[in-house]
């Protein structure tokens, strides 16, 4: 079948000019201001995120989850950082306006809670793996969490940005057996993979954000974050009850098939209440 091609298109052109997809809330940027200053304390950090009551109130409830598992009850923020610490903290609050940013999408293109739910999933997923891989150098196993949770936020780049066209791509998808990026690449030049690396890149989070999702396509990276991009590509993956190929790349790590049976329980049986914190619609 012959499809008309939009490589006029550029991620560019979808990035720009929209003020809310390219920018997060300025409290983020306060919060990791702060953060990275060396000589601020907790009580400094706790103050910018108290002043965002429903911030302050979502990230207790995560603190005192299954996520961390603490046996007492955490009351302040505060109390928070000091038991998870400042980077953790960072984290949470990333994946908390991240998932209120895009909660919606106008016209209901797709469903916000299937998406998130499928993402959550990954992210939780990569979080248990990254904790069963031994390497010289620690893996940040929340950091990982968010490598996870927006591996595929190109795809409300498309939904968003170019929605008759992303809507043509699922389409596509789901009456072959072509695989969804080469649909993308065919059609656009480029895949939601290479949009979501641009659009992180375009947010200013780390590198190693950027490179897990730009690379998860390619198992034949090995750059510096080789590891970590494995870990979220596998994830997602397994998510799909797809291991032709992830339980070979996981034991490449070190990984025994039965503790990736152990990571999955692990996943389901924290899901549905840490879905609900993140996403409280549902």
């Amino acid at each position: 079948m012959m499809l008309q091609t939009y490589t006029d298109l550029t991620i560019e052109d979808l990035l720009n000019g929209d003020l809310q997809l390219a920018t997060l809330p300025a409290i983020y940027f306060e919060l990791t201001k702060v953060l990275d200053d060396p000589n601020t304390s907790v009580a400094d950090v706790a103050r910018i995120i108290d002043k965002d009551a429903n911030l302050s109130l979502k990230l207790l409830k995560l603190v005192n989850s299954a996520f961390f598992g603490f046996p007492s009850q955490i009351s302040s923020i505060d109390r928070a950082i000091n038991l998870i610490g400042r980077k953790d903290i960072e984290n949470l609050v990333l994946s908390t306006i991240l998932i209120d940013k895009f909660s919606s999408l106008p016209g209901n293109i797709i469903s916000m809670h299937d998406f998130w739910s499928r993402s959550l999933r990954c992210a939780l997923l990569a979080r248990e793996i990254c904790l069963l891989v031994s390497t010289p150098n620690k893996l940040d196993a929340n950091t990982l969490f968010i490598c996870g949770l927006l591996h595929d936020i190109g795809q409300l780049v498309f939904f968003r940005r170019i929605p008759e066209l992303a809507r043509e791509i699922t389409m596509l998808t789901l009456d072959s057996t072509a695989d969804e990026t080469d649909v993308e690449t065919r059609l656009l030049g480029f895949d939601h993979f290479d949009t979501g690396a641009e659009l992180v890149k375009l947010w200013k989070l780390p590198q190693i954000i950027v490179d897990s999702i730009q690379q998860h396509e390619h198992p034949e990276y090995d750059g510096d974050y080789n590891i970590e991009a494995t870990i979220v590509r596998s994830a997602n993956q397994l998510c799909k009850m797809n291991t032709s190929n992830c339980l070979f790349q996981l034991a490449s790590l070190g990984i025994a098939e039965e503790d990736v049976e152990i990571a999955i329980n692990k996943m389901l049986d924290e899901f549905e209440d840490i879905f609900k914190l993140f996403f409280p619609t549902y």
